[in-house]
């Protein structure tokens, strides 16, 4: 009986040693002063990093943390160590680790440290631990002081978070999520990715030891931020370097924003003294040119940290914190006057998108109507999550912000997205067990139900990507796969196939509107463009000394995203150059030019009024369906009309000359359908010049 005591009381002491607190003082050390001594020296350096970090600012954490981790190794039971250690990786990019040093720091001492259950509340919300969140939150707020406002409703956000996360990952999505590998991720953070359309070109923000001045900034101690390229060839990430002069500058942050579809524009982030404004280079040829700062109708005196442009090039959204805002930061919209050249008057997203909370890191999708975005407010399970908005053109609103889902969204900070023109993979940043560094670069792959779906046993679906790191089977996400096509190839001299620099209008034939203009690249002849599917088009390439060539091509609402080249090479203006003109349009069997031939005309007359000596033949040709009489009769018509347009729009006549030359000069077969429309055209020839 006397030995059954003596256990229970030996087991109980032992319970309550190792359940106290153990305070770092000479008694509870006496045979080893000298580590004792080394402990207290680590916490000492590191309470000043602590201290800097809480109370002035500074994001000290990181320098503080292994100072109180090797002082935890000499005493593991104290209270506030542990504490202290829990707040430091809940500012770092390891936050769940908080969870275990704030579960013991309240056991040895619940006083430890300010607002330590609260801080216990966010660790549990990080690691997903919903139940025990919330619980823990409602315990804090029935403990804090509730005349405090701003105490409550934070906590009020806190539980309805959970309560998200609860929902959130009982229905996750079904994606694919992979690190995208070392030629792009470092030991250092990695984040903010941007890409072309095509995803033949990633940008993105690293802090690396190589950045421009090799400065390191007061406010984290870390190396500054840079700009770095990769490009992807043969379906291959390139080794990423770093951008250099004139994107990148000295001992200054420099971040990436957005890159335009074609990858021929650049937004990026300048730190102005504190003051945040959004610049943009321009790639001429194979050089960038040295940022340039958007227009005060952008940049104010206030924060602006993010933006994209659409497709176009005519629709700027950017983050920023000005006036007139619905909380911290809001979503703003600007168009681009085209006459004074320059972006108009910002306009506020509206309650429905921007949120009493803050909204980071906007991408608007090629397709010119989906807007994603991360924000701390909606139906977000925890700091920032992404969210996707359509605008509806017939109602003239923006629809509810939608979550786009587990695992894509966790309970930290989800930004950075951006997603490909064909919606089958999109990018973003996050911090994951299996990063190279502190924030890696991750990309998604989507999986709609044609595809297979991913057996968790047998792993069917792993060779798709490599390795595969996370996997959630769920629903599919819905993104705008089938909505976009891109339009991409190169411009070059026909005889000599020198790469040219050339003016490029795209015409929206349906509305008779041109819808974007921009420029071949001047080293590469290279251009690309995004198009909304379901619509005929008219593209035509201009430049002084060459005829201008124009084509006419459909894009089909497939459901699959499709993916057009053409090479198209530029005639010198010569006596015997033919061009047909591909985007003039008449009625069937009529010679009336349709509203939608306008744009073509008035290049031709441009064309004319550049060469003022040049002198053309119009021709008509048909293909072999009706009589010979009907077919010529027809030709000449349609010819006569063409002219006709041009003397009335101040051609003179005597330049002109109209040809019907019904089916006799067919350029392709009469057989089908494809070939007999190739027939029908209207061309124009030089007779002199």
């Amino acid at each position: 009986m006397k030995s059954f005591f003596l256990i229970s009381f030996l087991l109980l002491v032992t319970f309550h040693l190792f359940a106290q607190n153990v305070e770092f003082e000479k008694y509870n050390f006496q045979n080893d002063k000298g580590g004792l001594k080394e402990a207290k020296r680590n916490i000492d350096e590191a309470d000043d990093y602590f201290d800097k970090s809480m109370k002035e600012g500074y994001n000290l954490f990181g320098f503080a943390l292994p100072l109180y981790l090797k002082a935890n190794n000499f005493n593991p039971n104290n209270g506030l160590l542990n504490y202290k250690i829990g707040v430091c990786y809940l500012n770092s990019a390891w936050k769940p680790k908080a969870l275990s040093y704030l579960e013991k720091s309240y056991k040895l001492n619940p006083t430890a440290g300010t607002n330590l259950r609260y801080y216990l509340a966010q660790a549990y919300q990080l690691n997903m631990e919903w139940d025990k969140a919330i619980s823990t939150y409602i315990a804090y707020l029935s403990e804090a002081d509730k005349n405090i406002k701003e105490t409550a409703d934070d906590v009020e956000k806190k539980i309805a978070e959970c309560r998200n996360g609860v929902v959130l990952v009982k229905n996750p999505v079904l994606v694919f999520i992979d690190n995208v590998g070392t030629e792009i991720n470092s030991s250092f953070p990695d984040y903010a990715p941007v890409i072309s359309a095509d995803e033949s070109v990633m940008m993105f923000t690293s802090r690396r030891d190589n950045t421009s001045g090799g400065g390191i900034s007061p406010m984290d101690q870390m190396y500054w931020e840079d700009i770095y390229i990769s490009t992807r060839v043969n379906g291959k990430w390139t080794p990423a370097k770093n951008m250099g002069k004139p994107v990148n500058t000295d001992n200054r942050h420099d971040a990436t924003v957005a890159l335009s579809a074609d990858g021929q524009k650049l937004l990026i982030y300048l730190d102005d003294k504190g003051d945040g404004n959004i610049y943009e280079c321009d790639l001429k040829g194979t050089s960038w040119s040295k940022p340039y700062k958007l227009n005060d109708n952008v940049n104010t005196k206030k924060h602006e940290s993010s933006a994209t442009i659409s497709a176009d090039r005519n629709t700027l959204y950017f983050i920023s914190d000005k006036e007139g805002g619905f909380g911290k930061h809001d979503i703003f919209k600007c168009t681009w006057d085209a006459k004074k050249q320059k972006w108009g008057e910002a306009e506020n997203l509206g309650p429905t998108v921007n949120t009493p909370y803050g909204e980071y890191s906007v991408f608007l999708h090629p397709d010119g109507k989906t807007l994603y975005f991360s924000s701390e407010g909606h139906n977000t399970m925890g700091g920032y999550d992404i969210f996707k908005t359509v605008w509806d053109e017939k109602k003239k609103k923006w629809s509810i912000p939608e979550n786009i889902g587990y695992p894509i969204n966790t309970a930290d900070d989800d930004i950075d997205f951006v997603l490909s023109a064909n919606g089958k993979h999109a990018y973003f940043a996050s911090y994951k067990a299996d990063g190279y560094g502190e924030k890696d670069i991750y990309m998604i792959t989507f999986v709609t139900p044609k595809n297979p779906v991913l057996n968790t046993e047998d792993n069917l679906l792993a060779s798709l990507t490599e390795p595969v790191k996370e996997t959630v089977i769920g629903k599919a996400v819905d993104v705008p796969s089938a909505a976009v096509s891109i339009l991409k190839g190169t411009i070059f001299d026909a005889v000599t196939k020198q790469m040219l620099e050339a003016d490029i209008e795209l015409v929206d034939n349906q509305l008779n509107q041109i819808i974007a203009s921009f420029k071949s690249n001047s080293a590469t002849g290279k251009f690309l463009v995004s198009l909304p599917a379901g619509k005929n088009y008219g593209i035509a390439v201009k430049k002084e000394g060459y005829l201008f060539h124009s084509e006419n091509f459909d894009i089909p609402t497939s459901g699959v995203s499709q993916e057009y080249v053409k090479e198209i090479g530029l005639n010198n203006i010569a006596v015997g150059q033919k061009i047909v003109l591909r985007n003039i349009f008449f009625d069937f069997g009529k010679s009336t030019l349709r509203p939608e031939s306008t744009n073509e005309l008035e290049r031709l007359a441009k064309l004319l009024t550049d060469v003022p000596n040049m002198k053309i033949e119009v021709s008509g040709h048909t293909d072999s369906k009706s009589s010979d009489e009907f077919n010529m009769k027809l030709s000449q018509a349609r010819a006569q009309s063409v002219v006709d347009y041009l003397t009335t729009h101040g051609i003179d006549k005597s330049r002109l000359t109209a040809k019907g030359y019904g089916k006799t000069k067919p350029i392709a077969t009469n057989d089908t359908d494809e070939g007999r429309q190739l027939n029908r055209r209207t061309e124009f020839e030089i007779k002199s010049k």
